[in-house]
């Protein structure tokens, strides 16, 4: 099975696919979270798996460890001097950037009949799916550690040494979500140089009980500088649908129904009540609307 997970697991099924362009809401931060977990909830009930691809405008999505930051409103003035919004996820894991440049998607699939996914296991499949997908591309995605990334993780992708992806999980009853943002395009520099200084801002100096990555941006790049190869977040929408699609998946067009709205509307309102908790005097009201 591990030789080909992406076989295994999507041979004969019928994925549901959610795009930005197509979602009904209006807000363009918060409801990509809210959906998220709506879906998931979803898949458990459904069974039916989902591709759920979400890329933003100028958006730093923190995790609740940033909060931490003995000098945190200090700290999200970096954002607001490079014209970045931000947010916090409701997960763990620590800041990562979005962008016009950088694709989030998720693969959401219910448990097998014998189990859920172990979870090396689920982040094999998706390091999978990005070897397949950027197969004719010159050089290999790898999967380690990039521990002066920005949220650094055991399944950091890299190319040739520089990340350009990073993964993580979330799970509920029956569902799990498999969930990658990949820098497509655009200056990974000014993205890494920013969360670094964000750290600097927020510890100046201090000791804290909480681990902040020591980042050096020049470990962090694009998908576009890796394989010198002119790439859009389009086109790699693209090598994402034939790959799976290749690997015997049918794709349709997900449908926003009465469950999942509902469900949405209820994640919408904890993204919101957690947001005003977290930030505080700090909160973006605008980008919560």
């Amino acid at each position: 099975m591990s030789n080909d997970l992406l076989s295994y697991l999507l041979n004969n099924q019928t994925i549901r696919v959610y795009e930005a362009q197509t979602m009904p809401f209006s807000n363009q931060t918060i409801s990509h979270f809210a959906l998220a977990d709506s879906l998931l909830a979803d898949v458990g009930q459904t069974r039916q798996p989902v591709l759920h691809i979400w890329p933003t405008q100028e958006l730093v999505i923190l995790g609740m460890a940033d909060t931490k930051l003995p000098h945190f409103g200090e700290a999200l003035s970096v954002f607001q001097s490079y014209g970045y919004d931000y947010i916090v996820r409701n997960s763990g894991g620590l800041a990562v950037v979005g962008d016009e440049g950088v694709l989030n998607f998720s693969l959401i699939i219910p448990d097998k009949k014998e189990g859920r996914l172990p979870i090396n296991t689920a982040y094999d499949l998706m390091l999978q799916l990005v070897q397949e997908m950027f197969r004719e591309y010159s050089g290999m995605v790898e999967a380690y550690e990039i521990s002066d990334s920005y949220c650094p993780g055991d399944y950091d992708l890299s190319v040739n040494g520089q990340k350009i992806a990073g993964i993580s999980q979330r799970r509920v009853k029956n569902g799990l979500a498999i969930m990658i943002y990949i820098s497509v395009n655009g200056d990974q520099t000014k993205r890494a140089s920013m969360i670094k200084e964000f750290y600097e801002q927020g510890l100046q100096g201090e000791s804290v009980k909480w681990t902040f990555p020591d980042i050096d941006p020049s470990v962090m790049t694009t998908v576009e500088k890796a394989f010198k190869m002119q790439l859009t977040v389009e086109k790699v929408v693209s090598l994402l649908k034939e790959t799976l699609e290749e690997k015997g998946a049918a794709l349709s067009e997900g449908v926003y129904t009465e469950t999942i709205r509902d469900e949405y509307d209820t994640n919408f309102t904890k993204m919101i009540k957690r947001n005003r908790q977290m930030l505080g005097d700090y909160v973006q009201e605008e980008v919560l609307k």
